[in-house]
């Protein structure tokens, strides 16, 4: 069963900063998306394809906006929607303060649901569509969000918090009780629909030796499961990890030693890496969640993102709710764009909106599956509506290219400016 839908459509076949721009995208001021059961089955322009469908097939016309493929999130964490935009400190006093004692509620599998479903529905309205994201330390916690994430078709990554050291009794677990969990979870829902794991261990901090090396086993055992944590995202945090592992060479080494570095594996922030630690990133072929709007939030820094293309390192946006302050991608790359500025560097709205689909997929070693319109990929898709607000209507009439319609979305859009969101060719 086809389905139709026809509108100027925009999607990247690579990256800006690594091939000619022209090469980078495909813009089609009118063209049409065909969809066959849910997966991309034909790209090109409407005056070419119409002509070729059988007159019976409905075509969806999405006028006044932009068709492209869904966001990608590649670091939030879902059990601190609720503490969202909680006032002051840096990052170990917030998670201290705040985030501890909030995900102490998730050892109940009701409550997950609810904050799952409210969550997956801000991401879906937002534009959305799949994203890396943090459980607790609870195995509850990561039942409640694939069940409501399944039930919406969603491909989502998810995966239980280890966290057995430096952090309150009540949301510790031990190296042999994180990995039996993780290790029922992987078996349970990794790969199940458009489900797949995540191995989570919180940071190196609140991870013993053990602990990690553990986390490691597991990722031999499953290569094709992810793996999630933290990194370098804060000057304490750093310091404090040199403290705790004085026999590592810096704080990417402590993941390192215990084989956590690898072609599924997104270290989120990565906000202040040296040379050398790029350098180990790119040659694993691992990736960084740029969270920008977190990074501001919690006064952590500015991401290098010249450093990490320079190594060629894999990079994807993240939100990183609670200490982002947004589920829009569309005001993260807002952020993202302000960050780069404050270090005199440019991040043009190409390079943003790379970064927001295909930068992510790659990342999340999903290229093909989503991120573009690739003959056979996912059909999750949204559309951006110019007009949805007075301010954005008048500037977009003063446009005279698409890069300029890009960087007026980047800088006014928001949730408001996503009028329609499509899993698997659905509009949901």
């Amino acid at each position: 069963m086809l389905k139709v839908y026809r509108g100027e459509l925009l999607h990247f076949l690579a990256d800006p900063a690594k091939v000619a721009l022209e090469d980078s995208y495909q813009y089609i001021e009118d063209g049409l998306l065909i969809i066959k059961d849910g997966l991309i089955e034909q790209v090109g322009e409407a005056a070419d394809l119409l002509p070729t469908l059988d007159e019976t097939i409905d075509v969806t016309h999405y006028e006044n906006g932009l068709i492209m493929p869904g966001f990608i999130d590649t670091h939030v964490h879902y059990p601190q929607t609720e503490m969202i935009a909680s006032f002051g400190e840096q990052l170990l006093e917030w998670l201290e303060n705040y985030t501890f004692p909030f995900e102490d509620q998730f050892s109940d599998l009701e409550h997950g649901k609810k904050v799952a479903e409210f969550f997956l529905t801000q991401l879906v309205e937002a534009g959305t569509t799949t994203a890396l994201v943090f459980g607790t330390v609870h195995k509850e916690s990561v039942e409640a969000f694939f069940t409501v994430a399944q039930q919406k078709k969603l491909r989502m990554i998810c995966g239980k918090v280890l966290m057995d050291q430096n952090c309150p009794e009540y949301l510790s677990d031990t190296a042999q009780t994180g990995y039996d969990d993780s290790k029922a979870l992987i078996e349970k829902w990794h790969k199940t629909d458009r489900l797949q794991y995540a191995i989570t261990p919180r940071f190196a901090p609140t991870c013993s030796k053990a602990q990690l090396n553990k986390a490691g086993e597991l990722l031999a055992e499953y290569p094709d499961v992810y793996l999630h944590t933290h990194l370098s995202e804060n000057i304490n945090e750093i310091a404090w990890v040199e403290e705790l592992f004085p026999h590592d060479d810096g704080y990417l080494d402590v993941y390192d030693k215990s084989q956590l570095l690898g072609r599924r594996s997104v270290f989120a922030h990565g906000v202040h890496l040296h040379d050398k630690e790029c350098q180990r990133l790119g040659e694993t072929d691992s990736a960084i969640a740029f969270c920008p709007s977190s990074n501001l939030f919690l006064g952590s820094g500015l991401f290098n993102l010249k450093q990490a293309q320079q190594f060629d390192v894999n990079v994807g946006m993240g939100t990183d709710i609670g200490a982002g302050t947004t589920f829009s991608m569309l005001s993260t790359l807002n952020e993202g764009y302000k960050t780069q500025q404050l270090r005199g560097d440019i991040l043009s709205p190409f390079q943003s909106f790379y970064l927001a689909t295909l930068g992510g997929a790659i990342a999340l070693d999903l290229e093909g599956t989503i991120g573009n319109f690739t003959k056979g990929a996912e059909a999750d898709f949204i559309v951006l509506d110019y007009h949805a607000t007075p301010l954005m209507d008048r500037r977009v009439q003063h446009s005279k290219n698409i890069s300029e319609k890009l960087f007026i979305l980047s800088m006014l859009g928001d949730e408001r400016h996503v009028k329609a969101t499509h899993i698997m060719g659905e509009r949901v």
